[in-house]
């Protein structure tokens, strides 16, 4: 999209085409070719309509992300795809300021405005750098929609002093033309300018699965997990840390942290009458041991990320399930099993053992009126099959 399509879609008239374009893609999101037909008609002017249609498409789908906000803001695919929950980025924002009441917050790389939105919301001094025109114009028209402060203009991040800020927030590009990009050394900006910057007050967005050797002393490493979905790690500069190591849990009933001070440690046992599933950002952070200690128990191996109880508890840390019976590891006598007990539907959960579930399902060929669930995984070194319910 150009500068001046957008700058007109953003006037009265180009408002009516949104709304238009809005009620085809409800009406008719199945047919979009139909869509951009009823659009046109609308508006003959080619690029306008494309432009309107685009961006019913892009505010559709963000509703996942940004919520009603969405219907009113302004996207490029990439920078939705590439854009933060707003859940994720609320609490990034929230600890931020409580780090820095009152303070400023630059963002380098500030793309279309998700995370300067969230930083205004928390009450900051927000402002945001890229090197995208279009997306520093979609920054700009999108606080402008929600009626949030803020300044955002067109320059290259990496040149921003940003001392004149009380922090700087940067989520660099891991993206090529290939795909993701899961080297450090390859991301836009490079790694050696996101160290530098971290020697500031400030915090990275970066890659869930980033090692934890790559942490900067005395910096704290979050992962950040929303909907039981690992979103992102962040790594917080030495002056906005408070713990080495840090899983943030967003669900439906609120947040809960936990970090590595919270967590004594804890050995291998026997299966007992419960087995939890730590959630992915425990798991990212290294603190399966925490959870464990947390429902009085212990790990099933010292490679696994399961930790069994022979007590009942919820955690917003992992998942829980009770265990009914073990039932043979084995393929051909798993089959038998199940087929005894008449299952047909089976839900198949696995960790450190080379199984596709999908696969194995099809394998089996199950049939019955019963549905289960069922643990593939190791259990001091040996492979075990645990059938399980949910609680």
């Amino acid at each position: 999209m150009e500068i001046e399509t957008l700058d007109w879609l953003r006037t009265t008239e180009g408002g009516r085409l949104l709304v238009h374009a809005a009620q085809a893609w409800a009406d008719h999101a199945g047919d979009p070719v139909r869509v951009a037909a009823l659009v046109r008609r609308f508006e003959p002017d080619a690029e306008k309509a494309a432009a309107a249609t685009t961006q019913a498409q892009l505010r559709a789908k963000a509703v996942a992300k940004f919520g009603d906000a969405a219907h009113q803001m302004f996207f490029t695919p990439d920078a939705l795809e590439q854009a933060t929950r707003t859940r994720v980025a609320d609490h990034r924002a929230a600890r931020l300021a409580a780090a820095v009441p009152g303070g400023s917050v630059v963002d380098l790389g500030c793309g279309i405005g998700g995370d300067l939105i969230a930083f205004a919301r928390a009450g900051l001094v927000a402002a945001g750098v890229d090197l995208d025109p279009v997306r520093v114009a979609m920054a700009r028209a999108n606080l402008d929609a929600l009626g949030l402060p803020g300044a955002v203009q067109a320059g290259d991040a990496t040149a921003v002093d940003p001392s004149g800020f009380d922090a700087a927030f940067a989520d660099p590009a891991r993206r090529g033309g290939r795909g993701r990009v899961f080297d450090v050394a390859g991301w836009t900006p490079p790694w050696p300018w996101v160290l530098d910057l971290l020697q500031r007050r400030a915090l990275v967005k970066v890659a869930p699965g980033i090692g934890h050797d790559l942490v900067p002393p005395g910096a704290e490493a979050e992962w950040v997990s929303d909907g039981g979905e690992v979103k992102e790690a962040v790594i917080w500069s030495p002056d906005l840390s408070t713990a080495d190591r840090r899983a943030t849990v967003i669900g439906e009933r609120g947040l809960a942290t936990l970090t590595d001070e919270d967590d004594p440690g804890a050995g291998v046992r026997e299966v007992g009458a419960f087995l939890y599933e730590p959630d992915g950002a425990v798991v990212r952070a290294g603190l399966v041991t925490a959870v464990a200690a947390g429902v009085d128990g212990g790990l099933v191996d010292e490679h696994i990320a399961y930790v069994t109880s022979d007590a009942s508890f919820r955690t917003p840390f992992a998942r829980g399930y009770r265990v009914l019976e073990q039932l043979p590891y084995r393929e051909k006598q798993l089959r038998a099993a199940l087929q005894e007990r008449g299952i047909g539907r089976l839900t198949i959960k696995k960790r450190g053992v080379q199984v596709v579930p999908e696969e194995l399902r099809k394998r089996l060929a199950l049939r019955g009126d019963d549905e289960a669930t069922l643990v593939l995984t190791r259990v001091a070194g040996q492979g075990t099959a645990l059938l399980v319910e949910p609680f």
